[in-house]
């Protein structure tokens, strides 16, 4: 195998949720690979830094304003996309939210802010996606961001791994459906990594015991995620399908 099926060049990546944390990084990866990169999020603000960024390393990259739990939202992004930069061939669906609650006081907003976004808006971004894709008659791939939390549960984040779970299962199935077209569907699922949302957990007593019970005895590097994106997205993984690959420092392995 040469080298060279793990480049992105002529490729055009969507990254959702790419205003911060790993959609950030890794949308700075795939440039590096030679992609294109169409950054979307909720807050076109937030999303002009990395665009200003990638071109600064020599890369191109668009921004554009997207709600993945709203399919119109969705369509225009997509058709907006395909009008500066070409037919998106390369989607990775990372977008996501939590709510941290125990299931007895769980209502239904709480569940369904979580499952729209998390759930609702992998199916949108990638059932508009793999539609462009087949009507171009082009191939592609596409990575829908899990966690190990979809793998095995956790107190307190019951419409969390709910809503991981079934990303999984929506890959699986996709992965099914639409290989005739020469699209591939597969999920990474993340394991501990530092965060804005988590990180003053970790830097409690509490969330440093528990990165000493991790069999790597650290939190990922978010920069970790970039080979395994890459791998799958690129003619390298070209029989790459229909997996559930965790990046988690052997987390799911221990069951911790």
């Amino acid at each position: 195998m040469s080298l060279d099926q793990f480049s992105m060049s002529g490729k055009v990546a969507l990254v959702t949720g790419a205003s911060s944390g790993i959609g950030n990084i890794v949308a700075k990866g795939l440039s590096r690979a030679g992609a294109t990169v169409v950054a979307a999020a909720r807050r076109i603000g937030r999303l002009q830094q990395l665009v200003t960024d990638i071109e600064i390393d020599g890369g191109k990259a668009i921004a554009l304003e997207m709600d993945v739990s709203i399919r119109q939202s969705v369509v225009d992004a997509y058709a907006e996309a395909q009008d500066q930069v070409g037919v998106v061939d390369v989607i990775i669906n990372n977008a996501g939210v939590a709510d941290p609650k125990n299931f007895l006081k769980i209502d239904e907003r709480s569940r369904d802010y979580v499952m729209d976004t998390n759930f609702n808006g992998v199916w949108n971004v990638a059932q508009e996606g793999a539609r462009r894709m087949i009507d171009a008659g082009m191939t592609g791939s596409i990575i829908n961001i899990s966690s190990v939390l979809g793998l095995h549960a956790q107190n307190g984040q019951t419409v969390y791994c709910a809503s991981k779970g079934a990303v999984i299962q929506l890959t699986r199935a996709l992965s099914l459906d639409l290989m005739k077209f020469g699209i591939r569907v597969n999920t990474i699922a993340p394991g501990w990594f530092r965060s804005e949302i988590n990180a003053e957990y970790f830097d409690s007593p509490a969330g440093k015991a528990y990165i000493e019970r991790m069999p790597a005895k650290r939190l990922g590097k978010i920069e970790e995620l970039i080979g395994p994106t890459i791998m799958l997205a690129s003619d390298a993984g070209s029989f790459v399908n229909g997996i559930v690959l965790p990046v988690d420092g052997a987390i799911t392995a221990a069951l911790v």
